[in-house]
């Protein structure tokens, strides 16, 4: 597996590299978006670990780039914890957020979820059908969504959401159980997490996501997928 390391300080870099080559992964390291961003184009890179502050291109506006041309994990470093800016990280497209100054093991734990969810979404082995809601069609051997028919790019964390309210529509989960079942590890306060990707797949599958037909929300509960 390749995972790209950025980070405007070197020795962050060279400090997450020793810690994720011991666990069997192949590094590249870039220092700014700009170099990130060039990496990514050129190499077969399976995960993203992405600071936030750095010259050039910082690691907000590098996500939004690569989000444009890729569905890749990517996991946002920063030295803030304020929730503006996990939230901020969240919807410009990163999958999971981890504050400086963090605990190795933590971090591995983290890119091994990732890694496993995106090597399980991403692959042509198992056939566990097609899930549909009026025009929303969830295909889970095609790893695709699509809504009346046109194809609507989600990452694995938003597939994984869509793929488990829709195989259960019309059942209500909440925010605690979508975080286990997604994220497959325990959940701690995942309201804002959570939150934050269904307003993302909102905008991709509905017309007005401010009045959706398809991602309702169940005060006080949690959320489903309407069974239409």
């Amino acid at each position: 597996m390749n995972i790209l390391i950025c980070d405007d300080d070197k020795e962050i870099v060279d400090a997450i590299e020793i810690y994720l080559k011991n666990e069997g992964y192949d590094i590249y390291k870039a220092y700014d978006g700009v170099e990130a961003l060039d990496i990514v184009r050129r190499e077969d890179i399976n995960l993203i670990i992405m600071d936030i502050m750095m010259p050039k291109l910082d690691g907000m506006r590098a996500t939004m780039k690569i989000r444009e041309e890729k569905n890749i994990p990517i996991i946002m470093l920063s030295a803030k914890s304020e929730d503006y800016d996990k939230i901020t990280g969240l919807n410009v497209g990163a999958d999971d957020y981890v504050t400086k100054p963090f605990n190795p093991l933590e971090l591995i734990a983290r890119v091994r979820s990732q890694l496993r969810r995106y090597v399980s979404l991403g692959s042509m082995e198992k056939k566990t059908g097609v899930y549909k809601s009026g025009g929303l069609v969830v295909d889970d051997e095609a790893k695709t969504v699509t809504v009346d028919g046109e194809l609507v790019p989600v990452t694995p964390i938003e597939f994984g959401i869509l793929k488990l309210l829709t195989e259960n529509a019309g059942k209500v989960f909440s925010m605690s159980k979508i975080y286990e079942a997604v994220w497959n590890e325990p959940s701690f306060n995942p309201e804002n997490t959570v939150a934050v990707h269904v307003r993302r797949i909102r905008e991709k599958i509905e017309i007005d996501p401010k009045d959706p037909r398809y991602l309702k929300v169940v005060w006080g509960i949690g959320y489903k997928i309407e069974k239409i």
